[in-house]
């Protein structure tokens, strides 16, 4: 005869954690019949006396991932005058870890999640940066936190993934010499736009070493001296017509720059 029984999930998060342990528990024993019933959330006495009141103590288990140690103690107490079966899935946990690391844990709920959360923002900032990279779509300078323009080969994009990876949403558009520069530019508050500039003996060495990449030679105008001064003069004209803040990105590293472009974003804000 098959056992029957109820296996009640609290948590002070969303409480898949406490459900997949209980769930994989209950999966190692034959002839059973178990249904779970999930509580999220639980942050108050409250909120457990209701679920308490419900329950069938003879075929119920408490299984919960309650940090709260105020609320993680008068469950204990409530279910032990009650006769209730529970298991704390976090108490032994964080004994040996406040053992091991020789300090108390924060008891703050919902870590985790938090955690999740930043994560997607940050896949989300990423594949934001890659698909208006490069200028391929300027209605992303709207939606965009920071809009980074600068002449080729200034490091926008580089730029553009590492604050992506520090969750902000970035839109590069490259300045190209006699071309308009998209209007979306002028409908948003200077304080999102940062111009790169680069001088010109570093910038010709970098595209050298990219048109080598490229298989092109050297007689193209990309590595022209007198072209790249023409399109960082083009350059400097439409950041001072933009009123935005310039960054000299002259022998400065991605993560030396993406520090400054933070600064800069955070002073204006």
């Amino acid at each position: 005869m098959k056992k029957s029984f109820v296996i009640y999930v609290l948590s002070d998060s969303v409480g898949d954690t406490a459900e997949q342990v209980a769930r994989a528990a209950a999966e190692q024993y034959k002839n059973t019949d178990y249904e779970i019933k999930k509580y999220p959330y639980v942050e108050s006495v409250v909120k457990i006396d209701n679920i308490i009141d419900n329950v069938d103590v003879k075929n119920s288990i408490f299984v919960y991932t309650i940090v709260n140690q105020e609320i993680s103690e008068y469950l204990k107490k409530v279910c032990d005058q009650k006769n209730i079966t529970y298991i704390d899935i976090m108490a032994p946990s964080l004994d040996k870890f406040s053992s091991f690391l020789n300090q108390e844990p924060l008891r703050e709920s919902g870590v985790i999640r938090k955690l999740d959360e930043n994560y997607f923002k940050r896949v989300e900032a990423v594949e934001f940066a890659v698909k208006y990279d490069d200028g391929k779509d300027p209605r992303g300078i709207l939606k965009a936190d920071i809009v980074l323009i600068g002449v080729s080969r200034s490091s926008k994009t580089p730029l553009s993934m590492y604050l992506a990876h520090k969750n902000y949403k970035v839109v590069n558009i490259p300045i190209v010499t006699g071309s308009k520069v998209p209007d979306q530019l002028f409908e948003v508050p200077r304080k999102k736009i940062i111009g790169l500039m680069i001088d010109p003996s570093d910038l010709i060495e970098i595209r050298r070493e990219r048109i080598k990449v490229l298989g092109l030679d050297n007689s193209v105008d990309y590595v022209s001296i007198e072209k790249i001064y023409e399109e960082l003069e083009y350059a400097q004209k439409i950041m001072k017509k933009l009123g935005c803040p310039v960054i000299d990105m002259t022998k400065k590293a991605v993560e030396e720059a993406a520090n400054l472009v933070i600064d800069i974003i955070n002073d204006l804000n």
